[in-house]
């Protein structure tokens, strides 16, 4: 049973009222005056609605209502097809019929109160977080237990999200007619489950896709779609943002193309058969579904320039794996986040962290951040940094790398801000060979024995 919001409730049909306090009376579901109704949901917070119903015209000029939009409608977005009419002009009612609506337009006006089974005609004086009104010449305010009498419905008030359009039909008769627009309040985003097996440097992955509709109506019956990418929306207040963590997910774009419908730049995911899309809904359906993929675990820490710490930090706890068709996931990923999990020593599956990917082309390769390690620390010290001129510095940094676990591990150790504008920076000398990745960072791959500790030692010249 459906409860309405207090301060009243009741058979507004009948076109009375009672408050809280008060029996409720059962709310009968009016069918939906949709027809065949498709839906294509984007990410960020806006969804297409294509309603096809059959309208019997008269000749010439004619107002036909369109219930059951969503109340969150774009009006500007409106369009309907219907053969030999066009459109005049179209108006949206979205004065929505509520006990609160029935009495503030009930001010001025003429109701009457029922009190412990005695009807009083009474007046309606203001209503602002309660009601005011004149009975037998006194002022009162209406408490919980007085039930409000209307004599008749405000006719600006509808039930149901209502458009209304003036059409101008050739010749009378029935007619199919496509009524398209853009809503806000629907949304879907994707989330992942993944159960990483570290002895098979295996990974298990099931994707689902979570539909929100807070758009202001059900579509019963609907053929649904979502669209992967963020669309141009200028009418946007609001969306799914998907923030970077500290260690990005996407460590290297991929060049496949997925196996999937493509609108414009985006990916297509339909929705198989057709599904009732409930107003405050949430709705989960699986579209990915993989065993077995590889996958492995790796420590990784950057530092950024001149960064020192007094004492040891963790590492950052790295699960890789990949996008790609042959050896990966095999599927171009929605943005969402990736929840991982590990079997325990029962047997059981243990949650050991999440974090957000991006959208995510087929064939990439991805580090999700799980957490920072417990054993595996690392400590940096500026050991000697020297002026040669205005624009030459000498320093030397030296990281000390510990491993509490019982077996070696190998720390990816980066060292950034090296060169964020000048791109001259060099490394005069290091006790371990690097990898510079890109101007601004340098890379070392460091075996730490088990139960023990190593160390890598640089000396860079800068501008600054």
């Amino acid at each position: 049973m459906r409860r309405l919001k207090p301060i009243l409730a009741g058979a507004l049909a009948a076109a009375g009222a009672v408050l809280p306090g008060t029996a409720f009376a059962q709310i009968v579901e009016t069918p939906s005056a949709q027809g065949e109704v498709a839906v294509t949901i984007y990410n960020n917070n806006l969804a297409l609605v294509q309603d096809k119903r059959e309208l019997r015209l008269p000749a010439g000029k004619s107002k036909q209502d369109f219930p059951d939009v969503a109340a969150q409608i774009r009006p500007e977005t409106v369009t309907l097809s219907a053969p030999g009419a066009a459109i005049v002009e179209q108006n949206f009612d979205f004065d929505l019929l509520t006990p609160e609506a029935l009495m503030e337009k009930a001010v001025g006006q003429n109701v009457t109160v029922v009190r412990e089974g005695k009807s009083m005609p009474a007046k309606v004086l203001a209503y602002n977080n309660g009601a005011v009104v004149e009975i037998g010449g006194r002022i009162e305010v209406l408490n919980e237990k007085d039930r409000v009498v209307f004599p008749s419905l405000p006719p600006s008030l509808r039930a149901r999200p209502t458009l209304s359009v003036t059409l101008d039909a050739e010749a009378a008769g029935p007619r199919p007619a496509t009524l398209s627009y853009l809503t806000s309040g629907m949304s879907w985003k994707s989330d992942y489950v993944a159960l990483f097996d570290e002895k098979a440097g295996k990974i298990d992955v099931q994707g689902w896709l979570t539909l929100t509709n807070n758009s202001g109506t059900t579509y019963a019956n609907a053929s649904t779609l979502l669209v992967a990418g963020v669309v141009g929306n200028s009418g946007e207040r609001g969306g799914p943002r998907y923030g970077a963590p500290r260690r990005g997910s996407l460590e290297q774009a991929g060049t496949e193309t997925a196996g999937r419908e493509q609108l414009g730049d985006f990916y297509v995911y339909p929705i198989p058969g057709r599904i009732t899309i409930a107003q405050r809904q949430q709705k989960q359906v699986s579209f990915l579904n993989v065993a077995g993929a590889p996958a492995a675990r790796v420590y990784a820490f950057r530092n950024p320039w001149l960064g020192r710490q007094d004492q040891a930090r963790s590492v950052d706890t790295v699960l890789r794996f990949s996008s790609s068709k042959e050896g990966g996931l095999g599927d171009a990923l929605p943005a969402g986040t990736v929840r991982i999990y590990m079997r325990d020593a029962r047997g059981a599956p243990q949650f050991i962290g999440e974090n957000n990917i991006g959208h995510t082309p087929m064939g990439s390769r991805l580090g999700i951040k799980t957490g920072e390690a417990f054993d595996v620390k690392v400590k940096v010290v500026v050991q000697a940094r020297e002026r040669l001129d205005d624009f030459k510095w000498r320093t030397t940094m030296a990281y000390t790398l510990t491993n509490a676990r019982p077996e070696a591990v190998t720390v990816e150790l980066s060292q950034g801000g090296l060169d964020s504008w000048w791109k001259d920076t060099r490394i005069l000398s290091e006790s371990l060979k690097s990898e510079r990745v890109d101007a601004d960072e340098t890379l070392w791959k460091v075996s730490v024995p088990a139960n023990g500790e190593a160390s890598v030692t640089a000396t860079f010249e800068t501008r600054y």
